[in-house]
């Protein structure tokens, strides 16, 4: 970056935060006088912690309560919550969120479990009592999403939903002086991409769970699979019995941040395409290259991600574009730029780190550095609205919209592309093909929130379209 770029950016920067400043700093100012708020945590593997160490920097509060079916992950997480947080005591350590639960003396709850967990974990919590900030995606089947919001609803909880890109400070700006001034003009095209190679993929043999790992409870709801190697090492992501896919995982990201920018709700129509193309060996089931459309009225957002090969833009491997007819803005959580049709003058945008207000970040093992401002402000935008009983950025609804969107995308796909209609007023599908896939069954004695689940199955993949 030049001298001329580096003032630019720092100048968009500071008037990101100015403007931050007045929705975020009143809560910061009241909240430094507050009883400290008594928070668990569900799930303490990767972004579990992280974001339970962005909450810490930000606010007062006591982490009473951790929860994990791993014990060695749980004490390391305990062990580390005890150096992090000011009282320096040693959280309670729990096997079984229903017995952390139950004790009842939580204001605030973290759910950072696996996909598969998310329902029956963020219910839980706010039937004890809690507001909830809980990872994306907020569910693994529609039904799941449109329980929660109801159990939100009814219990009167504030419900956060970590889709940060709706706080992070460079797209707040870029929303701002792009998007809502007009600079594009008529939009007619959104395209949203994920060209990351991440798709976990191997055979590794069968073995005895270790001593340490609740797999039964691990698993919970979800399907059994033949234990090899410990899942929540990113390895679930890999199968659709735990998760969405790539969809579900990158796609409700920019999905969600392009509805946001556009003010857009449910689309009125959806279909994908794809499946596993490239890497057919190993066991992971879900694909490796798909594309997805979500139409609008005045235009389509459409999807693309590979797990293989280079991405068209170097710059913007994960990232969105939208289209309009004075220029191009393109989007992505390290950086954006709004490129003029016809002449102009480009406006960049730079990702804000805060490496010296936060030291302790460098330090922290898998942080993403990039991201940690983002979820320092949604942090904060979710207690303001615990303070003041009102919606925050990434209500639940809103969480539900874009996970479910995904989530029909796959099962267009898994059905050979065919389209699903949705009543964009209500979110509900249309027609009586679908119902039926609209909930997972669940396993054993686990009690599905809408009710008894559905015909779904498995994806599998032989090699030929569907």
């Amino acid at each position: 970056m030049n001298r001329r770029q580096f003032l630019q950016t720092s100048a968009v920067t500071a008037a990101s935060l100015a403007a931050l400043g007045s929705t975020f700093g009143p809560y910061v100012a009241y909240a430094q006088d507050r009883k400290p708020y008594r928070v668990g945590l569900i799930g303490s593997g990767w972004y579990g912690k992280s974001d339970l160490f962005r909450l810490i920097q930000v606010a007062p509060v006591e982490v009473v309560s951790i929860c994990d079916v791993d014990k060695k992950m749980l004490q390391g997480a305990a062990d580390m919550t005890a150096q992090r947080q000011k009282s320096k005591k040693t959280p309670r350590l729990y096997g079984d969120y229903r017995e952390m639960l139950k004790e009842k003396d939580l204001d605030l709850c973290l759910v950072g479990s696996p996909d598969h967990w998310h329902a029956l974990h963020m219910i839980a919590a706010v039937e004890a009592g809690c507001d909830v900030y809980c990872q994306k995606p907020i569910s693994t089947d529609v039904r799941e999403g449109e329980s929660m919001v109801a159990a939100a609803r009814k219990q009167k909880k504030v419900v956060q939903i970590g889709t940060q890109r709706k706080s992070t400070p460079h797209l707040i700006d870029a929303k701002k002086q792009i998007v809502e001034s007009g600079m594009l003009g008529k939009i007619g095209h959104v395209e949203l991409c994920c060209y990351f190679h991440m798709r976990a993929n191997g055979n590794p043999p069968e073995e005895k769970v270790p001593e340490f790992l609740d797999y039964e409870m691990w698993s919970g709801p979800a399907p059994l699979r033949p234990y090899d190697g410990l899942p929540h090492k990113r390895w679930w992501r890999t199968f659709f019995e735990y998760g969405n896919g790539i969809p579900g995982d990158m796609c409700v990201h920019m999905f969600d941040t392009a509805r946001w920018m556009l003010n857009l709700g449910w689309p009125s129509r959806i279909s994908s395409e794809g499946g596993i193309r490239v890497d057919k060996t190993g066991k992971s089931n879900i694909s490796d290259s798909q594309v997805a459309t979500f139409e609008y009225p005045e235009f389509d957002v459409v999807w693309t991600h590979r797990t293989w090969g280079t991405p068209p833009d170097p710059d913007y491997p994960w990232a969105l574009f939208i289209y309009g007819e004075k220029g191009t803005l393109k989007a992505s959580t390290m950086r954006a730029d709004f490129i003029p049709d016809g002449g102009g003058k480009p406006v960049h945008f730079e990702c804000l780190f805060e490496r010296e207000k936060f030291p302790e970040d460098v330090g922290e093992p898998d942080i993403e550095l990039n991201a940690a401002p983002a979820t320092r402000l949604h942090m904060k935008n979710w207690l303001e609205a615990v303070e003041k009983r009102t919606k925050p950025v990434a209500d639940v609804e809103q969480g539900h919209i874009s996970t479910s969107s995904c989530i029909l995308a796959n099962l267009s796909m898994q059905n050979g592309g065919r389209p699903i209609n949705v009543d964009p007023q209500t979110g509900q599908v249309k027609g009586v093909f679908f119902q039926p896939m609209l909930a997972r069954p669940y396993r054993g004695d686990w009690k599905h929130p809408a009710g008894s689940g559905g015909e779904w199955k498995p994806w599998t993949w032989d090699g030929k379209k569907a």
